[in-house]
């Protein structure tokens, strides 16, 4: 069976320790497996998904940092469900790259109008993809080549997850963890409940909207150690926003 991986003399070998975790969207199994494979082996965290349902199904899971998008699939098509995440705030920044045999540049323009990052031709290496990917999330994400998100007197260390203060370590759950990391790439913005919910528990998450208030008190109380707990704001009838130095 033809794939869509180039022969590469480096394929399945590290390149680099980037621990993103990458959805891979295939209807072929083959090439599926073969690029989760690959992405493994260079320090991913790669899952796959045969079809829209099953991506939908492992987005709502776990939200991934980047989706490779096969064009060509049965049902709806990588197209399409490239449409439907850009049209949904949850979904809407998951940069995404297509994977396809297309090569008109009609085809790309559709592909970029429909909202993805990048454009790979099928076949490929791993190491193209790998590249790909990593020059993509270094376009999207708020972190540094080192991994650091830094806001006022606070740093992220994602790489090592932990929330600097001036340098000193705070100490906090990993859900606070994963609320201040969405908070200071998202600074400035309101955020209701509900939102903060989708966005830091995942939209399978069935809790009740008091469950933010919870962490939200024990994400300022960590704060508190440093003098930082008003970084986290309340947003009279709405919810809470990070503003560093507010």
């Amino acid at each position: 069976m033809r794939t869509g991986l180039a022969r590469d003399s480096n394929f399945g070998k590290p390149v680099n320790n980037n621990q993103a975790r990458v959805l891979v969207v295939d209807d072929e199994s083959a090439i599926r497996e073969m690029i989760q494979f690959s992405l493994r082996r260079a320090g991913m965290d790669a899952e796959g998904a045969a079809n829209a349902r099953e991506a939908l199904a492992a987005i709502s899971e776990r939200k991934p940092d980047i989706i490779l998008m096969d064009w060509m699939m049965p049902g709806v098509s990588g197209l399409e469900l490239t449409r439907r995440l850009r049209r949904e705030p949850v979904t809407a920044d998951i940069p995404i790259i297509m994977l396809t045999a297309k090569v008109t540049e009609d085809d790309k323009v559709l592909g970029l109008e429909a909202g993805t990052d990048d454009y790979v031709i099928k076949p490929f290496s791993p190491r193209e993809l790998i590249a790909r990917i990593n020059a993509v999330l270094r376009r999207s994400s708020p972190a540094d080549d080192l991994g650091r998100i830094e806001a006022g007197d606070l740093a992220l260390d994602t790489h090592a997850r932990r929330a600097l203060a001036r340098g000193k370590e705070l100490r906090m759950g990993p859900t606070e963890y994963r609320l201040l990391e969405f908070f200071m790439a998202n600074s400035g913005r309101a955020y209701s409940r509900s939102q903060l919910l989708d966005h830091v528990w995942g939209t399978n998450a069935y809790l009740e909207e008091r469950t933010v208030d919870v962490h939200i008190r024990r994400l300022r109380k960590a704060l508190q150690l440093a003098g930082l707990e008003h970084y986290v704001q309340t947003v009279r009838g709405h919810g809470y926003r990070f503003m560093a130095g507010g």
